[in-house]
């Protein structure tokens, strides 16, 4: 076992992705908003742009001020993809430490997530990448990565994705 795993407290890190999780699910966007850093960045690439999104279209490549311009419009209620919300419920599995960087604790997971809309339900898949920080108001979201299994192909809608 790494020092890095061996200091950090497994449980409450679960407790935070699950947390993050609900309030993705619920459509809590003040409190999912608030999990975040002022550095942070939310990434959602595509097969291509795995190594470089800087160089390669991603579906999602947001830093924090996009992350707010994002639940901002979601808050109008007047975003078409969204209206009205899917219902959602995501299942987080295998949490594991993954290393360290500058500090922040990096942490993988698999997800399993069910979207409800009146078109039908939708089953989307994949594994989440994690960089945490503890804070003085306790752990943020640095970074999160969504690896979707099926990133190779075109995704129809994003409302799972804030």
């Amino acid at each position: 076992m790494t020092s890095v795993q061996e200091s950090v407290d497994i449980r409450a890190i679960e407790q935070f992705l699950y947390r993050e999780a609900r309030f993705a699910d619920e459509h809590d966007y003040d409190e999912w908003e608030a999990l975040w850093t002022d550095d942070a960045v939310y990434w959602v690439p595509t097969s291509d742009s795995l190594i470089d999104p800087d160089r390669k279209v991603s579906i999602i490549y947001d830093n924090r001020r996009r992350i707010s311009t994002r639940l901002a419009q979601l808050r109008t209620g007047k975003r078409y993809a969204q209206s009205p919300p899917s219902n959602l419920r995501r299942s987080i599995s295998n949490v594991e430490i993954l290393g360290s960087e500058s500090g922040d604790v990096l942490v993988g997971a698999n997800f399993l997530l069910l979207e409800s809309k009146p078109r039908g339900l939708v089953t989307w898949g994949g594994r989440y990448i994690y960089r945490l920080r503890n804070t003085h108001d306790g752990m943020r979201l640095v970074a999160k990565t969504v690896l979707l299994v099926n990133n190779a192909e075109a995704v129809p809608t994003m409302g799972f994705l804030i």
